[in-house]
């Protein structure tokens, strides 16, 4: 089986055939598939990177990188999918959203606003519940904390 390849970009290196694509992958999976009405296009896009798994010309996975102040006080990571699962792709975009937030934001502590039943998937990379529940767009989700030594801790490679 072929290794996904990564891209990764800041919205002014994305070409307008890989924005469109990015856009029609979050709206499919976000507001068509969980038939949910909320504007993805909120101004975060233009400050931050964003990275995505391609296998052939499929997306597999996709994230985007916000600096501090953006979308959160701390820098976070949001927009998170994966169209296959199954096979670790969603760790994969995780990983290198988490090295990325690093190497361009200096991060230490990052932020996301999880879906709540995606809470062991974001442990899994080092994330710790870090509020109570809260509807966000209509659907439960929790702020999740990563922080450079629960990554050390659980034995990654950033």
């Amino acid at each position: 089986m072929n290794k996904p390849i990564l891209h990764k970009k800041t919205f002014q290196e994305l070409t307008t055939d890989e924005l469109y694509e990015l856009l029609r992958v979050r709206s499919e999976v976000f507001v068509v598939g969980q038939n949910c009405v909320y504007q993805d296009l909120d101004g975060d896009d233009q400050n931050s990177i964003h990275l995505w798994l391609t296998l052939g010309n499929r997306i597999v996975a996709l994230a985007r990188v916000c600096p501090a102040g953006t979308h959160m006080k701390e820098v976070s990571i949001g927009r998170v999918i994966t169209t296959v699962r199954g096979k670790g792709y969603g760790k994969q975009i995780m990983i290198h959203s988490i090295e990325t937030a690093i190497k361009h934001f200096g991060a230490t502590h990052i932020d996301i606003e999880a879906q709540e039943y995606a809470k062991g998937f974001y442990e899994k990379v080092g994330f710790k519940q870090s509020s109570d529940s809260f509807m966000l767009d209509g659907i439960p989700h929790i702020k999740m904390t990563w922080t450079r030594c629960s990554t050390f801790a659980a034995g990654f490679r950033v």
